[in-house]
């Protein structure tokens, strides 16, 4: 399982490309994100910050950036051009942001890289995760990304359960990958390109691209009331 199975790095983050080979399985790439943040070059700030935004560290913003009247930024963090950054969006540290994305009101953002034109717009938790390309999280999903028991996440690749090293693992998104309103992707869960969990659902594991995974309990009808 190969991280070009679920994406390509896109041209906005070419500066980072040397960090993130394709040859390597996708979560190898959350350990990255923090080496490719500390060597990189940040330059003077891209924009001047409204009031109610608060920056600490190294943060780089392009001046095309959409910035909101308050939001919560810690270094480091690097966010391309054309994205828009919501009321209330929180990112505290190691994130890095590509091209025309939404980081949406009241969402959270962690050890995370974002190519372009994700969109995570409302009430989201992306911690310790990868979003291809095209990615979508409807309202209120969460990636919740420690094990109740703090152990070592490990991943289903191929049939086999893989140790990732990781303690603390989110969700990888393949290229056009979506989640529904309010679903809950399990720590170390996998969605292929195209791949899409239905609103409400709980899901952890692997899902191939262009495969829909739905939770559909069973109806039980209730006793007539006279």
């Amino acid at each position: 399982m190969l991280a070009s199975e679920f994406f390509t790095l896109p041209d906005s983050l070419a500066a980072f490309a040397g960090h993130f080979p394709t040859d390597v399985a996708p979560w190898e790439w959350l350990k990255r994100i923090g080496p490719a943040l500390a060597t990189h070059r940040f330059g003077a700030a891209g924009q001047k910050l409204p009031p109610g935004v608060h920056v600490e560290g190294l943060v780089h913003l392009d001046p095309t950036v959409k910035l909101p009247p308050h939001a919560t930024i810690i270094g480091p963090v690097w966010i391309g051009p054309r994205t828009e950054i919501r009321p209330g969006a929180y990112l505290r540290g190691n994130v890095i942001v590509g091209a025309d994305c939404v980081l949406g009101n009241a969402c959270e953002f962690k050890n995370s890289l974002l190519m372009d034109r994700v969109q995570v717009p409302h009430f989201n938790y992306v911690g310790d995760s990868i979003l291809g390309s095209g990615a979508h999280l409807g309202a209120g999903v969460v990636c919740s990304n420690l094990r109740l028991d703090q152990a070592e996440i490990t991943v289903d690749a191929g049939g086999q359960r893989v140790k990732t090293g990781l303690r603390k693992f989110g969700a990888i998104f393949g290229e056009g990958a979506e989640a529904g309103c309010n679903a809950v992707l399990m720590p170390g869960t996998l969605l292929g390109k195209r791949a899409l969990v239905m609103p409400l659902t709980p899901f952890g594991g692997h899902l191939a691209e262009d495969m829909i995974v739905r939770d559909r309990p069973a109806l039980t009808r209730l006793a007539r009331r006279d």
